[in-house]
This record gives structure tokens, sequence and C-alpha cells, in this order.
């Protein structure tokens, strides 16, 4: 019946005005902090007030310019770039180690693991990748010093670890960078050749993030150190740059004030600290034909640079809806100054029973019966006097004022 009872009750609210400094202090200042954080934090630097546009669209095109020497050749876009759509990504060639006229055939292979005696080293590497080729099993000849497994495939075996320097001039190619971008809620588009650049402008400049931060033309040596790295050991084992381009537009001021912004990062950074694979490389190949029919091809094992053009953002524009519900939000909050005080008030302050015996009450149902029939009789006893009295307007307001 006890639980009964405690289930059936009904809780309200009672005021207890606290006249104390303490107190009255330690709520002021919650509450003035919890004000200046809606106001400075979420209304004026997060704009609550704003719908948020994410689903950025974009496209990206590229074009890369430049001229190098390698090889006692003169290199050229077709050359060192690929792949040549001008997507937005690609890779920028910088070292190239080249195994010419191989034909299909048998022959040893080169990599040093694979030396060997006799067949029966040879044997256990039947049926496993890796290497050049297709393992046959035989133990063959590869100079007059030593042996190596034979292979089928691709001869002569391609040779990977030869010294050789990467092409600094690269450092000198520029990289032209045209984005257009898209907002769908708010139908918004923009692109990075804004409205001010001219065509004379786009062939002088090259982008700098004091004096030219929204040229769209980009050296290939700036952009190697704005990412930290250094271009030489960058371009001797290759990487993966990322060029950023982000977005972010306050929509209730002009067009004119939504632009791009640059930065630019190493993607592969993790890569770059360990010492299996590192860098990034791959390998193609060039293809030929001999008057009597024989195919033959020049193989390309190429260390060059990609670059990852990573677009991102977000637009806002005012709206009632996101505004009124921070507001109210704002003024919820402010309550938490209420609940800390009270605990103040309840757990760590001299006249902490006193508060408790004024903010929690305990009436039961006996004893509002037994006060109305008090007031009842006293009622009843007025009447009887003679002499009535001038009728007076309360003012309580119910609320107990306490002086800690």
């Amino acid at each position: 019946m006890g639980c009964v009872s405690d289930f059936f009750t009904y809780e309200t609210t009672k005021s207890v005005v606290v006249k104390s400094w303490t107190i009255g202090i330690i709520n002021r200042v919650v509450q003035l902090l919890i004000f200046t954080y809606f106001v400075g934090w979420v209304f004026l630097h997060e704009k609550a007030y704003q719908n948020r546009d994410t689903a950025l669209e974009s496209s990206v095109m590229t074009k890369v310019k430049g001229f190098g020497v390698y090889n006692d050749r003169i290199m050229d876009v077709a050359d060192f770039v690929t792949p040549t759509q001008g997507a937005s990504i690609f890779c920028v060639i910088t070292k190239l180690i080249t195994t010419e006229n191989q034909v299909q055939g048998y022959c040893p292979e080169s990599e040093p693991k694979y030396k060997c005696k006799s067949d029966s080293d040879c044997s256990r590497y039947l049926g496993t990748s890796g290497g050049n080729g297709i393992k046959t099993g035989r133990c063959v000849g590869y100079n007059n010093t030593f042996k190596t497994c034979e292979i089928r495939g691709w001869c002569p075996a391609e040779i990977d670890s030869v010294a050789i320097e990467p092409m600094l001039e690269a450092e000198n190619f520029t990289i032209f960078i045209k984005n257009s971008i898209r907002f769908p809620m708010f139908n918004f588009t923009k692109g990075n050749l804004l409205p001010n650049i001219t065509q004379s402008y786009i062939k002088s400049c090259n982008f700098d993030p004091i004096h030219n931060i929204y040229c769209p033309i980009f050296r290939l040596g700036d952009v190697v150190r704005f990412a930290g790295e250094d271009f030489y050991k960058l371009a001797n084992k290759g990487g993966v740059i990322g060029i950023k381009i982000g977005w972010i537009c306050d929509l209730d001021q002009s067009d004119d004030n939504c632009n791009p912004s640059y930065s630019f990062t190493r993607l592969d950074s993790v890569s770059a600290k360990t010492s299996v694979s590192p860098g990034y490389n791959f390998r193609y190949a060039k293809y030929f034909k001999m008057e009597n029919g024989t195919e033959y091809r020049t193989l390309l094992k190429a260390h060059s640079i990609r670059f990852d053009v990573l677009v991102y953002g977000n637009a806002g524009k005012f709206n009632m809806i996101p505004t009124l519900i921070n507001i109210v939000t704002a003024f919820t909050s402010v309550g938490v100054g209420t609940v800390l005080c009270d605990l103040i008030l309840l757990n760590f302050l001299k006249g902490a029973d006193q508060y408790k015996a004024k903010k929690f009450e305990e009436v039961t149902e006996s004893q509002i019966k037994t006060a109305i029939s008090t007031s009842n009789e006293i009622y009843k006893s007025t009447q009887t006097l003679s002499l009535r009295y001038d009728e007076k307007q309360s003012t309580d307001s119910g609320a107990y004022s306490i002086g800690l």
C-alpha cells in the first residue's frame, strides 16, 4: 500500500528566494556564460540561424604545362603526365627506370632473392606470385658469377634497383585548375575563375597565399613546399599530394564574398615514414613489332608525384526554423544555472537543512482536511462578531525568502 500511495502523488514547484551573495553570483555567472556561448559561438561563429547545404556538387578540370630534360631527351606533357584526360587525379612522372627490347621467352630472374645453386632451390617457387614472370623451377646462369631461377615472361627481366636521378625541371611545371561548384539547396553556382580574373592575369600569375590567393595556376615546387615536403625527396621516391579547395559560403552576404580557399597536404605521409614500399610508383609499357611480326616492348617504371584535387564546402542562408529552435534551446539552457545552484545549496553551503525544509514540503490529505475544518470554524466565529473589518487584497506571491 505504501508503494501504491507513493505512486499516486503529485509534485508541484515551489519558489524559494535565497538571499545569498555566493549563490547569487554563481547563478548570474553561469547564466552569463551560457548566454555568451549561444550568442558568440552558436549564433555568430557557427551561424546557427542558417539552413546549411553540405551536398556540394563539383567538377574539376586540370592541365599541366612544362618541359624537362631526362636521359638526354626533351620531355613534354605527353611524356610525363598520366592520365591525359585532365581529371581531378593525375600524376607527374619525375623518374623513369627503362627496360628496353623485352620479348616473350625464357630468361633468368633478376631479383637477388632468386639466387640458386641447383633446381631444388627453385622448385619451392613453383606456383608462387612475385618476381618478373612464371617460375619454371630450373636454375640457370645469370652471368659468369652466379645463377638465378628461370622465368617465363618478358625478357630480359627488369632491373629496378639502378640509381637514377629524378627530373628536377618538374619543379617549375605549372598546374591549371578549373573548378565549378553548385549548392543544390539554394541553386547557387560559382567557379574558381572569379569575374576579376582576366586572360592576361592568368598568363602571368602563380598562386601565392598572400598576394595571389585566387590565381588558378600552381607551380609544382610551390605546391610541394606548401605541403611541407622537400621536392627532391618527393621526386625521387614519389608521393601523393592533396590540393584542397574549400568553399565556405555565407549566402546572406553578396555572391562576391563566396570565394575558394586553397590548402595543401601530403596524403601518404604514413607511407613516407616506412622503408617498405615508400613513395609512389607504377609501371606501364610501350609496345612495338619487328618486321618479322615479333612483338617487343619497352617497360617503364615511373616514380611520380600524384596530385588529388579535393573539393569540399558548405553554404548557409537565414531560415526562421533553425533560428527559433536555437533561441528556445538557449533560453532552456539558462536553467542549468538553477540546477547548479540547487546542488550547491543542498549539499555544500551552511544552512542546507533550512533550505531543504523550505524547498521540499510534504502535504497529506489529512492535513488538508484538518486545515479546511479549522478555517471553517474560524470563519463561523467571525460571523458572530458585530465588528466588521475592512477587506484587504493580499500581495503575497507564495514565495519564501531565506536570508543565509
